[in-house]
C-alpha cells in the first residue's frame, strides 16, 4: 500500500486532482534543489553542484590584459578604435524544466499508485519547489497523443499553470472517451527528447519523469545532448510487479480496455522475467553513468516527497 505520509489519505490511486497537486506546495517547501544529493543516487558518493548556470549579458568595457578574447564585443570594438570586452552576470532564476510521461504504459500499478499518478505529484512537487526557490519553471507533458510544451516563467502562476496542464492533459484515461478515434504518436518519448533538446538553455535543471519504456538510440541520443551542458535527473516508475513477479500462482490483470491472465508457476519464465526487468535497468543505468545523469528510482508503493527529499536534498531554512 503506498505511504500517504505526505499525500491526502482520500486521494485517488488513478486519478490527479488540480486541488490535491496545488496542496502539495506545502511539503515541497522542504525540498532543496540547489544542491543534488547523488550519494542517494547512481551516479557516485559525491555533492554535486549543479554545473553551468545561465549567463546573461550585462556590459562592455575597454579591454584589458588577461582578457578571454573569445568575449571580445566585435561589434562595440568596430565603432571605436580601442577593443571592448564583454561582461556577463548570473542569472538570478536558474531554469527549470520537468518532463512528464503520461503514455499508456504510465497508467499501470499493483500496488500504491498508477506510475503516471506518482510521477505527476513528483512533477508537481518539483513545480512547487521551483516556485519557492524563486526558480522559472517550464517543461513538457507528453502521452502517446499529445505533447505540451510549456516555456519557463516566474512565480507562482507558473507552478499553478503546470499544475493545470498536469491535471488536463487529454492523454489521462478516460472511460467517456472513444479510445478508437485516438491516434498515437510515432515515437512519443523520442520527441519529447528532442523537444527537450531544443528548448533546455545551458546551466537548467533537467527532470525527466518516466517509466523509461521505449528508450531507443534516438531518445539517448537527445537526452545526452541535453545532459552535455545541463544537470539532468531521471526519475526511473517502475512497479512492484515489474521487478518480480508474485508467488507462483495465477493472476488476473485488468485494465478499461482488456483483461490478462498470467501464470507464475514456470520457475525459468521467472527468471527470463526477472532478468528482463535487470536488463533494463542495467542499460538505464551505464546510460546514466556514462553522461552525468542523475537516476533516481521512484516505486508506485514511495511517498514522492521522502523520495524527493533525500534525493535532491532537505531545506534547513
Amino acid at each position: 500500500m503506498v505511504r500517504l505520509d505526505h499525500i491526502h489519505e482520500g486521494a485517488s490511486p488513478v486519478s490527479v486532482s488540480q486541488a490535491g497537486l496545488i496542496r502539495l506546495a506545502g511539503p515541497a517547501r522542504a525540498i532543496a534543489l540547489n544542491v543534488l544529493r547523488v550519494n542517494s543516487l547512481q551516479t557516485g558518493a559525491y555533492v554535486s553542484r549543479f554545473r553551468g548556470r545561465g549567463m546573461e549579458f550585462d556590459e562592455s568595457r575597454p579591454y584589458q590584459p588577461g582578457d578571454d578574447p573569445r568575449s571580445i564585443d566585435w561589434r562595440v570594438t568596430a565603432r571605436s578604435t580601442t577593443a571592448y570586452t564583454k561582461l556577463f552576470r548570473e542569472e538570478r532564476e536558474r531554469p527549470v524544466l520537468v518532463a512528464v510521461d503520461l503514455r499508456s504504459n504510465m497508467h499501470f500499478a499493483t500496488k500504491g499508485c498508477f506510475k503516471s499518478v506518482n510521477a505527476t505529484r513528483a512533477a508537481a512537487l518539483l513545480s512547487w519547489a521551483a516556485h519557492h526557490r524563486g526558480d522559472r519553471l517550464g517543461g513538457l507533458i507528453f502521452g502517446d497523443t499529445t505533447h505540451r510544451e510549456l516555456k519557463p516563467r516566474l512565480g507562482r502562476r507558473a507552478a499553478l499553470r503546470f499544475v493545470h496542464e498536469l491535471v488536463e492533459h487529454p492523454d489521462w484515461p478516460n472511460p467517456q472517451r472513444d479510445h478508437s478515434a485516438d491516434e498515437k504518436s510515432a515515437d512519443p518519448l523520442a520527441q519529447a527528447m528532442s523537444s527537450l533538446r531544443r528548448v533546455a538553455r545551458p546551466g537548467s535543471l533537467v527532470v525527466v519523469i518516466s517509466d523509461f519504456a521505449g528508450f531507443d538510440r534516438a531518445a539517448q541520443s537527445y537526452l545526452s545532448s541535453v545532459a552535455r551542458h545541463n544537470e539532468v535527473l531521471a526519475v526511473f516508475l517502475n512497479d512492484p510487479l515489474e521487478r518480480e513477479l508474485p508467488p507462483p500462482g495465477r493472476y488476473r490483470l485488468v485494465s478499461p480496455d482488456d483483461e490478462l491472465a498470467i501464470d507464475t508457476y514456470a520457475a525459468p519464465a521467472r527468471r527470463d522475467y526477472e532478468q528482463a526487468f535487470e536488463q533494463r535497468l542495467d542499460a538505464l543505468e551505464r546510460f546514466c553513468q556514462r553522461y552525468g545523469v542523475h537516476l533516481m528510482p521512484l516505486s508506485t508503493d514511495d511517498d514522492p516527497v521522502s523520495a524527493l527529499q533525500t534525493a535532491l536534498g532537505r531545506r534547513t531554512h
